[in-house]
């Protein structure tokens, strides 16, 4: 079928087919719903998955009506799932765009059928398989497989008695206003401890610049030291060049150079050998620093894991509170 051509999250209710009065929730949580269209038989369909399960699977034929019961919540009706699917949004403006949509592509696959109609004619319409069914008002007392809708919403603004109001009381406004503030709060910490990582690792990028350069300083240091010895060992050469010369009236010359030059050696090595021991000890203190900092950064990413715990723990709370709201209803009805 491809890619969704539009998706959002929502809450999925079905109808009760025992009593024909009550929704009955088909998720525990909001999951995605998803528009598809599908090329081999020029239709769209409204496609939602609970884990491996579809919880619906509807087809949108030109007759279908999607109405909104309430700020929050739709519904419409599927014939040929025999049920009245009912969806439950997190804002007014998400309902508003699922509905746009809804008639967007409802109009699509009324376009769709008549430039397809050889195809549309092997499959058999809505209203040939059944009956129009009798607007209906709450409590519904009849699907009868048509696309009507059910005015009874899940949310809607009356406030029956708490035995049957329990899964209205779950998705107050007051409730998800709470729940969004408190998402809300760990969202903005999580983005604060993943600017100060970020911030960690470019200190760690700046050190590793800074070791480079320790190295190649050294490195230019114990060039020096190679390039001394060379020369020593051109004036060792010219030393026995000289030899002869000393016999001539030059020792003076030579024994200067033989006293004075490997001292003068001896400091220059022992300056390098100085400098070399500052830039390890500075290799030394980055080195720690760069461990500190991958501490740092580990400590952060353990923050961020608890923080992701305590996100799964409210979230397995609002799961036993539905389960709780659940049963409540079940006893009730």
């Amino acid at each position: 079928m491809g890619q969704p051509i539009y998706s959002t999250r929502a809450h999925v209710f079905q109808i009760d087919p025992n009593t024909k009065k009550n929704w009955l929730p088909t998720s525990k949580h909001a999951v995605t719903v998803s528009y598809f269209y599908d090329s081999t038989r020029n239709v769209y369909r409204i496609i939602s998955l609970d884990g491996t399960k579809a919880i619906i699977n509807s087809t949108i034929s030109p007759n279908m009506t999607f109405t909104k019961t309430s700020q929050k919540f739709g519904q419409w009706a599927d014939s040929r799932a025999n049920t009245v699917y009912g969806l439950g949004f997190s804002t007014e403006h998400h309902l508003a765009k699922f509905a746009e949509k809804f008639a967007e592509y409802k109009e699509a696959a009324r376009l769709a059928k008549e430039k397809s109609q050889e195809k549309m004619d092997m499959a058999t319409s809505p209203s040939q398989l059944s009956s129009p069914l009798t607007p209906v008002t709450p409590p519904m007392e009849n699907i009868n497989g048509t696309d009507d809708i059910c005015d009874t919403t899940p949310n809607s603004d009356t406030r029956p008695e708490p035995s049957q109001n329990a899964l209205a009381f779950a998705h107050s406004p007051a409730m998800t206003k709470h729940w969004e503030a408190e998402l809300e709060a760990l969202k903005g910490n999580n983005a604060k401890l993943t600017a100060a990582l970020l911030e960690s690792t470019a200190n760690v990028k700046q050190w590793k610049q800074q070791l480079a350069a320790y190295q190649e300083e050294a490195e230019r240091l114990h060039k020096r030291v190679r390039d001394g010895a060379q020369k020593w060992q051109m004036i060792v050469g010219m030393r026995e060049s000289k030899e002869e010369e000393i016999k001539d009236g030059t020792s003076y010359i030579i024994i200067y150079l033989q006293t004075n030059l490997p001292a003068m050696l001896s400091l220059l090595l022992q300056e390098t050998e100085l400098r070399s021991r500052v830039l390890e000890e500075q290799l030394v203190g980055a080195e720690q620093r760069l461990e500190e900092n991958q501490e740092e950064q580990e400590n952060f990413r353990k923050s961020l894991r608890t923080l992701l715990e305590m996100l799964d723990g409210k979230i397995f709370e609002l799961t036993e509170l539905r389960d709780t709201l659940a049963r409540l209803i079940e006893e009730a009805s």
